[in-house]
């Protein structure tokens, strides 16, 4: 049988420069900004600790977050003010389970994965924190995580912005100063790839597309997030794959071009000889990027 062509239009759109003195905030799936100079981060005022229930991180993470939702999960972090007395939860950082184990093994080939290697996947703060509190709070996380037995963190910055398809901006594409201020090590873009954007301006993920295609479990939660932006329900007896194109034309997906996240690795160690003893499977690039990519990449 020949393969189901993908009949959407394609779009490129521009990358924004990576490096900025400015700090992402977020409310409600709405960004602000916080500038570096203006400091104002009191430690005194802050703490950090493991969220033992997946469920007030996971409520956070789909209120604020521009995505819209929560990833597999290995441990949660959350930042809280206490400067009334009070534990307000004003920050999360999810570490957990990437799509691919190549994820983490790429970059960090000696570590064995989901036990000293993971992947930050969610990091995000409250647009009341001040100026240089993601760092702070980082920090904090990857310590947590090496008293956990974990020797590597991968993360990835995506500096595409999102847009709805009436031109709402949802995501003004992700900036590095956290890497730059935690000394990450920068490991060069993930692989070049076409993703599909929904009209909200959500990815709709390959492994997702996948999961409908082969009918896999989680297949009913893929397809009920295209049958709630319009799409028909699939008939009974029809072909999954057959019905995943024709659904995601008639929602108004499009194919993106995209040249790859920017990706980062933190090593851990007690101090820098037991970091640069955790052998890098990818080279290490200084200085980090900064101005965006202008070089188009052929599909």
């Amino acid at each position: 049988m020949p393969p189901i062509q993908d009949t959407l239009p394609f779009e490129d759109l521009p990358e924004v420069p990576t490096v900025s003195p400015w700090c992402q905030r977020w409310r409600e799936g709405r960004h602000a900004w916080a500038h570096v100079r203006d400091g104002g981060f009191d430690a005194r005022r802050y703490t950090v600790d493991v969220i033992p229930d997946e469920e007030p991180a996971k409520k956070f993470v789909l209120a604020h977050h521009y995505s819209g939702s929560y990833p597999a999960a290995t441990v949660q972090f959350g930042m809280y003010n206490i400067a009334d007395g009070e534990r307000q939860l004003c920050g999360v950082a999810v570490f957990g389970v990437p799509v691919s184990t190549a994820v983490l093994t790429k970059p960090l080939p000696e570590l064995r994965p989901f036990t000293e290697s993971l992947v930050c996947s969610r990091f995000v703060l409250l647009d009341e924190c001040p100026g240089n509190s993601e760092s702070w709070f980082l920090a904090k996380c990857l310590n947590r995580l090496l008293d956990r037995g974990i020797r590597g963190v991968v993360s990835f910055a995506d500096p595409v912005p999102r847009r709805t398809a009436s031109g709402v901006l949802v995501m003004p594409g992700h900036v590095d100063t956290i890497y730059a201020a935690t000394n990450a090590v920068y490991a060069s873009r993930a692989t070049a790839r076409t993703v599909k954007l929904l009209p909200d301006g959500t990815v709709f993920h390959e492994r997702a597309a996948q999961k409908i295609r082969r009918q896999e479990q989680g297949h009913q939660y893929a397809e009920a997030q295209l049958i709630a932006l319009g799409a028909p329900a699939p008939r009974a007896g029809c072909d999954p794959a057959v019905w995943l194109r024709d659904a995601l034309a008639a929602v108004g997906a499009r194919n993106v071009r995209h040249r790859g996240a920017h990706r980062f690795v933190w090593r851990l160690g007690r101090n820098r000889r037991e970091r640069e003893q955790i052998r890098l499977g990818l080279p290490a690039h200084r200085p980090y990027p900064k101005p965006a990519d202008p070089e188009p990449i052929g599909f």
